[in-house]
């Protein structure tokens, strides 16, 4: 019974960190490609997010369409 109150609470705090999240993330990339990647903090997420879509070599595109559908579904909730 308690294991169940304490996964709730945790379900419910990630949740809560990730609505908080996802717009920072969000915005630090739309900062990012405005202001190029040098720019402190907001480059940063840049750069990693673009280093990402690099790892996944020639097809970073259609990467980048996956993860947008993925976030639209997770968005419908």
């Amino acid at each position: 019974m308690n294991f169940k109150i304490t996964l709730a609470s945790l379900t419910t705090f990630l949740n809560k960190v990730t609505k908080l999240l996802i717009p920072l993330v969000v915005a630090s990339l739309l900062l990012g490609i405005i202001f190029g990647p040098d720019t402190p903090f907001v480059g940063d997420v840049y750069s990693n997010v673009s280093n990402i879509l690099n790892m996944l070599g020639e097809d970073s595109l259609l990467a980048l369409v996956a993860i947008i559908i993925i976030l639209g579904y997770l968005k419908k909730d």
